[in-house]
């Protein structure tokens, strides 16, 4: 049954259990929260922040299928998908059903892609990476550091601007997070085209406390100029970066904060995951010449004849 029927929940904390859907609300962190934060393969979208922020631009509903696994259902480009953060459930019954109302299964992770794949094609389904939706993995002392031949060209950009700029730089908190707020209007501003996470971005910031984000604001002059926010995922061992905003005109700005975070962060974060690129080719480039230590692949489910 499709999103926005009157059958009562029955579910936790206002969660349907599935064939019912329910639009995911701000209530509904301390029941996913705490789960989401400990899945293993680190999967960028996988965040109760990340849907929160996100549930007007993908139209997000959740339900609980067997066994307490949630199921998130979305719009995107005329067409309807659905995520498993913890795998398709064990009774393949429930298979078709997801499917009767969904043209794909999105953000399938590796791990469940390699353990389903043979029963999922068995039973008519297609299943394959989805390299645009890919998150880029980062060693975080590679970050910080910028060692090697490889980070000649991003050191040169730092050491730029550190020695072009009087700056100061501080973890966001309650006392600065208006600074993040003016880099983020100022960053909107300059944008002739419509961008797509501005209003996730300003939202991130409202409730960084309450979502629990982390985040670093650099400041040039006095003024704020670049701030960067996320959280940590995959049981502590990741970092993921959701937004990382900059006023332009400020030469290396966007390298200085990203090693200058990754320097502040605990060395209980391995990884530094920094998302997608969305097929963007520019966006892929410079994702790239920071020299990724892996991926987090993903993949997409449809029905072989869908």
């Amino acid at each position: 049954m499709l999103p926005g029927s009157n059958i009562p929940y029955i579910g936790r904390m206002g969660i349907p259990l599935f064939p019912e859907w329910a639009p995911i609300t701000i209530d509904m962190r301390s029941e996913l929260h705490p789960g989401m934060s400990l899945l293993p393969d680190g999967v960028s979208e996988f965040t109760f922040a990340g849907l929160y922020l996100f549930r007007r631009t993908y139209n997000y509903h959740v339900s609980y299928l067997p066994g307490d696994k949630l199921a998130i259902s979305g719009h995107k480009e005329g067409k309807r998908f659905f995520m498993v953060p913890c795998g398709l459930p064990d009774d393949r019954a429930l298979w078709p059903a997801l499917f009767e109302h969904h043209d794909y299964l999105k953000g399938m992770p590796e791990s469940y892609a390699d353990s389903q794949r043979v029963d999922l094609e068995r039973a008519g389904y297609v299943i394959e990476e989805d390299r645009d939706n890919f998150d880029y993995l980062y060693l975080r002392k590679d970050l910080a550091q910028l060692a090697g031949k490889q980070y000649h060209k991003k050191r040169n950009h730092v050491n730029a601007f550190v020695n072009t700029y009087n700056f100061d730089e501080s973890p966001l908190t309650g006392r600065n997070i208006d600074g993040a707020v003016s880099v983020l209007e100022h960053w909107h501003k300059s944008r002739e085209e419509d961008v797509d996470d501005f209003e996730a971005a300003r939202e991130a910031l409202e409730l960084w406390h309450v979502l629990d984000l982390k985040g670093y604001l650099v400041r040039v002059d006095g003024t704020p100029a670049a701030y960067t926010l996320g959280e940590s995922i995959a049981k502590g061992r990741t970092f993921v970066v959701h937004f990382e905003k900059a006023v332009d005109g400020y030469r290396g700005i966007y390298q200085y904060i990203n090693k200058a975070f990754a320097s502040t962060l605990p060395r209980h974060f391995t990884n530094i995951n920094r998302e997608q690129d969305l097929g963007n080719e520019g966006l892929r480039q410079a994702k790239m010449t920071y020299r990724p230590s892996g991926f987090v692949k993903k993949y997409r489910v449809y029905r072989e004849n869908g």
